[in-house]
C-alpha cells in the first residue's frame, strides 16, 4: 500500500495514475483517504489539468518578466561581501581542525581492522566521539573527514 499526502504529489499525469490502478498498486491519499477509482480518476483530471495551468502562468510570468527587461538566470555578476566570505572561511578551518582532532582515533579504529566508512563510524560511535553536527556517525560523516585530511 503506498500512501501519499495528495494526489498531485505522487503525480500530475492522469495516464500514470492510471497505469498504477492497473497494475494494480494500491495507494490511498491521506487529503481524500475514503476516495474511490471514481473520486481518484476525477481528481487525477484534475491535477493533471492543474498541472498544465501552472505550466502556462509560469510561462506567461517569465516572458512577462523578460519583456519588462528583467535578465533570467546565468550569473548576474553577483559578489559575495567579504565578511560572508570571511563566515564561511573560518566554518572551513573549525571543520578541518574537527577532523585533524578526530583522525588519531580513526587511525586507532582502522588499525582494529575497520575497513569500511560503516565500520569506522561504528567504532567512533562505540568510543562516544560526537560527530561533528551531534548524534551518531554515519559513512557519509567519516568520509568527510577523511576528505578533509
Amino acid at each position: 500500500m503506498l500512501v501519499i499526502a495528495r494526489l498531485d504529489r505522487l503525480s500530475r499525469n492522469a495516464h500514470f495514475l492510471f497505469g498504477l490502478q492497473e497494475a494494480g498498486i494500491d495507494f490511498v491519499c491521506a487529503e481524500m483517504p475514503f476516495a474511490n477509482r471514481l473520486t481518484i480518476g476525477v481528481m487525477a483530471l484534475v491535477a493533471e489539468e492543474e498541472g498544465r495551468a501552472i505550466s502556462a502562468r509560469t510561462k506567461a510570468a517569465l516572458a512577462a518578466a523578460q519583456a519588462r527587461g528583467v535578465v533570467l538566470g546565468g550569473d548576474r555578476g553577483a559578489v559575495m561581501k567579504p565578511e560572508i566570505s570571511a563566515l564561511g572561511v573560518k566554518a572551513e578551518d573549525r571543520s578541518r581542525q574537527k577532523a585533524r582532532d578526530v583522525a588519531p582515533i580513526i587511525a586507532q579504529i582502522q588499525a582494529g581492522g575497520a575497513v569500511s566508512l560503516r565500520q569506522i563510524a561504528k567504532g567512533l560511535n562505540d568510543r562516544g566521539v560526537p560527530a561533528p553536527r551531534g548524534g551518531q556517525w554515519q559513512a557519509k560523516s567519516v568520509q568527510r573527514v577523511l576528505e578533509r585530511l
